[in-house]
């Protein structure tokens, strides 16, 4: 378990606190690039680290990040102009573009050069896989572009569908890290019963020994510029072993989530406040997406539920129970809640709260790799409390790193599994069929 300092220090991200300083030191979705199609779009509001920020698109397609209040008198932009490469306050027409200076004043007599002593609180942006990326981090401290090898993939090989999470980030975030809660929450049969066990789906049900623990066991959780490599192993029936790397990136990206072959998964939980964050559920490929993997992934609301028209709060939430189907629980399904990632939010969403009390929790060996994730980003933030700066943003190949999956024999000794597995974390895999999880 975590002290409640600890548990302030992992949940806690606005300007100023260890957690928050050490967000700021990466590039990080802001909206989705489509939340702001064109120039001189409509600008829209943008909560992020705790900030009250608006986003828009200037005349030649910029997209831009600035403070929610104009500087003169903390009237809201949402409601300014977006003309002529630049955002304009309708209350006195102060108009700012978007690298924050102020670029016309005209309703005063000493505008023309009182302009050039006021700013705008402003932040670097990006486009990248549908998303604004942005930096709130200090100017001298600035980054290059994270090298994930999606960053540039062209849009057939990209998707991403952002979601309204009730929680803290990392109330989130850690679920992915729960190797154990798959056995349980995500399956369709009840494993209570050795014979249930027996006849659980074919997928989680191989994860499971015939007691019922999981097989997988972690050989390495190794620490890494952009966070963390996990190499694990499981037995199989026919002597080999099945080797998995998954990844930890900082501060909040995951490589976990539901994909198909081929397909890699990335799920990044953005805090909007200390109680509230954004998911950005996102795919990816080396090659095309196929017509079948569109529509399994896009449709039907069990990867990527539907949401409430007009916001990205999904049709199944806290309010209606998740829309729990009690009878299907007892016939079919564990949970009783149809989509994948809804089952996950029923259980997030309300830890304790929206922002759980870790020092009240009893961990056990299942739990050993989010105690590594907790761990990890704990220590990074005390680091950079010491002076040290994160050397991950500054390093920005070691993003490339993905997950990867290969069978291998099961005599291979261990420094020899861990290299195998780690080669193929970088580029294309040589079998799609084998190299996804």
């Amino acid at each position: 378990m975590l002290t409640r300092e600890e548990n302030d220090m992992l949940t806690q991200t606005g300007r100023g606190t260890p957690m928050g300083e050490l967000f700021r030191r990466f590039w990080m979705p802001a909206c989705l690039s489509e939340e702001i199609p064109s120039a001189d779009c409509p600008p829209v509001r943008v909560k992020l680290l705790g900030e009250n920020l608006v986003a828009f698109r200037d005349s030649n397609g910029t997209p831009a990040l600035v403070d929610a209040y104009c500087p003169h008198r903390g009237a809201p932009l949402f409601f300014g102009r977006n003309e002529e490469c630049g955002i304009r306050c309708v209350y006195h027409g102060w108009k700012f573009d978007a690298s924050g200076a102020c670029v016309d004043m005209p309703n005063t007599p000493e505008g023309e050069t009182y302009k050039d002593k006021v700013t705008l609180t402003a932040y670097p942006c990006f486009d990248a896989a549908g998303m604004v990326w942005a930096y709130l981090g200090p100017k001298d401290r600035t980054p290059p572009r994270p090298g994930f090898d999606w960053m540039d993939l062209p849009d057939d090989r990209t998707y991403v569908r952002k979601y309204h999470l009730r929680c803290n980030f990392f109330q989130a975030l850690e679920g992915d890290y729960d190797p154990s809660h798959g056995m349980f929450l995500h399956m369709t049969r009840d494993l209570t019963t050795p014979s249930a066990i027996q006849d659980a789906a074919p997928v989680l049900g191989s994860l499971l020994s015939d007691k019922g623990f999981l097989k997988m066991k972690f050989l390495s959780f190794e620490e890494t510029d952009f966070g963390m490599l996990h190499v694990g192993v499981m037995p199989e029936a026919d002597g080999t072993q099945t080797v998995s790397a998954s990844t930890f990136y900082f501060p909040c990206f995951s490589s976990a989530g539901l994909a198909g072959p081929g397909v890699y998964s990335s799920n990044m939980r953005i805090p909007i406040d200390d109680e509230s964050c954004y998911m950005y559920r996102f795919r990816w490929s080396y090659e095309p997406f196929t017509e079948h993997q569109r529509n399994q992934d896009r449709f039907g609301g069990f990867t990527y539920p539907e949401q409430i028209p007009g916001t990205f709060m999904a049709v199944e939430n806290k309010d209606n129970d998740y829309l729990v189907d009690r009878i299907l629980q007892k016939n079919y399904s564990y949970t009783g809640i149809k989509s994948f990632p809804i089952q996950d939010l029923a259980l997030v969403e309300d830890q304790w709260g929206p922002r759980a009390d870790r020092s009240r929790e009893h961990l056990v060996t299942a739990d050993e790799q989010l105690m590594r994730v907790r761990r990890r980003l704990l220590k990074a933030a005390r680091e950079l409390q010491e002076g040290q700066e994160p050397a991950g943003p500054h390093n920005p190949e070691g993003f490339r790193a993905h997950t990867a999956r290969t069978r291998m024999p099961a005599n291979l000794p261990a420094t020899e599994v861990i290299d195998r597995i780690k080669d193929l974390t970088v580029g294309p895999p040589p079998d799609s069929r084998l190299h996804t999880i």
